[in-house]
């Protein structure tokens, strides 16, 4: 199994805007595992305890394997959910590994 990790600082500073957001990135991205067959598990959740270097907002998800890690980033509803939330991120970072 392929675990799946993104991290993301969001662009907003502002903390009532940065939470509206993170619950709007956190909606998009949690309707994907109904539409995506191969998301076996997914969870995305904000920052909750503020310290100097944290990011804001992770997303945890499993995999079959390398080939639906692959099938799911190409898959057109992915992609429609990344252009909606690529606006809102300053940086991201990814990490795939097994287990």
């Amino acid at each position: 199994m392929i675990r799946h990790v993104i991290s993301w600082t969001l662009l907003e500073q502002d903390v009532a805007k940065k939470a509206e957001n993170s619950a709007m990135i956190s909606a998009q991205l949690m309707s994907l595992p109904a539409l995506i067959p191969e998301i076996i598990t997914m969870t995305v959740r904000s920052n909750f305890v503020k310290i100097d270097g944290n990011w804001d907002l992770v997303l945890i998800a499993d995999y079959a394997d390398e080939e639906a890690l692959k099938t799911y980033i190409a898959h057109p509803e992915h992609q429609k959910v990344v252009a909606v939330i690529k606006p809102f991120f300053e940086k991201r970072a990814a990490v795939d590994f097994l287990v």
